[in-house]
This record gives structure tokens, sequence and C-alpha cells, in this order.
């Protein structure tokens, strides 16, 4: 299986968002994430860093400016 879990950088540590994440998709002011199941979540942030090899995708929320 190639998911991986999506973690909200809140801080100094990581929050786990979304797991199984399959698909990331730009939308809007942010992103829409698609886990295996078909379940969707919009959020407002962008990617940190991704490290498929350990299946974890950071993310940082987006201030609005």
């Amino acid at each position: 299986m190639c998911e991986a879990n999506a973690y909200l950088r809140d801080g100094e540590k990581d929050v786990l968002f979304m797991e199984s994440v399959d698909t990331i998709e730009p939308y809007e002011n942010g992103l829409k994430l698609v886990d295996i199941f078909g379940k969707q979540q919009f959020i407002k942030a962008r990617i940190k860093e991704m490290t498929l090899l350990n299946h974890r995708i950071l993310l940082e929320k987006i201030s609005n400016i």
C-alpha cells in the first residue's frame, strides 16, 4: 500500500490530520485530501514536507492575509 498519513504542524508538534491519504489536490486556497475509502477533507494549508518512504505528509496552515 502506498498511502500516507497527513499531519498538521501545530506549533512545535505534528498532529495527525488524516490517515491513509491516497490523493492530494490543490483546491481553492488550500488542499483537498482523499483517503483510500473516498472520504474527503478540505484544509487551508500547504505541503510543508513529504517523506513518502515513511508514508508521511506534513501540512502547514495558510494564514489569512
